[in-house]
């Protein structure tokens, strides 16, 4: 995964992010309130926001540092958004608390995606 790759990522997810943040405060308020899960699906969407801006960051920086390894911290947050928000959207949506389970392991991919952005920068000679 390149730079580009890593970039363009981040602006879909972020499109993905004001898409689904957008349906969810519109199409789906009903549904939400009956669930009862209007926050949980707000904690997914700013998380969801948080970590497509963060992607782009890490694109960023792997072309200040031209550092390759960038690549992990990369797919680290995607699959950690998609696994840590979509869990959240989806029990927001079917009020399956199973769906809840899964959340924590987005969660840990999320915080490790940080701590390996910020040892690369650590070691780097900028």
């Amino acid at each position: 995964m390149n730079s580009k790759s890593i970039l363009l990522s981040g602006i879909f997810l972020s499109f993905l992010a004001v898409l689904i943040g957008a349906f969810g405060s519109h199409a789906l308020s009903g549904l939400l309130e009956k669930n009862n899960r209007i926050n949980t699906f707000e904690t997914g969407a700013k998380y969801h926001f948080y970590h497509s801006l963060g992607l782009i960051l890490i694109g960023i920086l792997s072309i200040i540092i031209k550092n390759s390894s960038f690549e992990v911290p990369a797919i680290l947050m995607i699959v950690g958004t998609v696994i840590f928000s979509g869990s959240l959207y989806i029990l927001s949506i079917t009020n399956i608390t199973t769906f809840g389970m899964i959340t924590p392991l987005g969660g840990s991919a999320l915080i490790i995606a940080w701590i390996y952005a910020a040892i690369i920068v650590f070691r780097s000679q900028i």
